[in-house]
């Protein structure tokens, strides 16, 4: 029996891709959009064992916002997901 794999990684543009998907789009161009929270701790530094400030960086929100050009985090909607004829 194959082991199941446990990882899949996907490039900004293929997130993008899935997302226009999600949602139908069919036209314009649109960007991955992330929103990010931080946060302060103190924390021990793993080789000193001090105590040194670090800062938490969560990711809050992820979507898509429109764009002016295709890139390598923009996608076209209306390659990716064209119109069904």
């Amino acid at each position: 029996m194959a082991e199941s794999k446990q990882q899949f990684v996907f490039s900004h543009a293929e997130v993008v891709e899935a997302l226009i998907k999600k949602q139908n789009l069919n036209e314009g161009i649109w960007s991955l959009y992330v929103e990010f929270g931080i946060a302060a701790i103190n924390a021990q530094h793993p080789t000193t064992g001090d105590v040194v400030p670090a800062a938490i960086v969560p990711i809050m929100k992820l979507g898509l916002q429109k764009a002016e050009a295709v890139s390598p985090i923009a996608v076209d909607a209306a390659v990716v997901n064209p119109k069904a004829k």
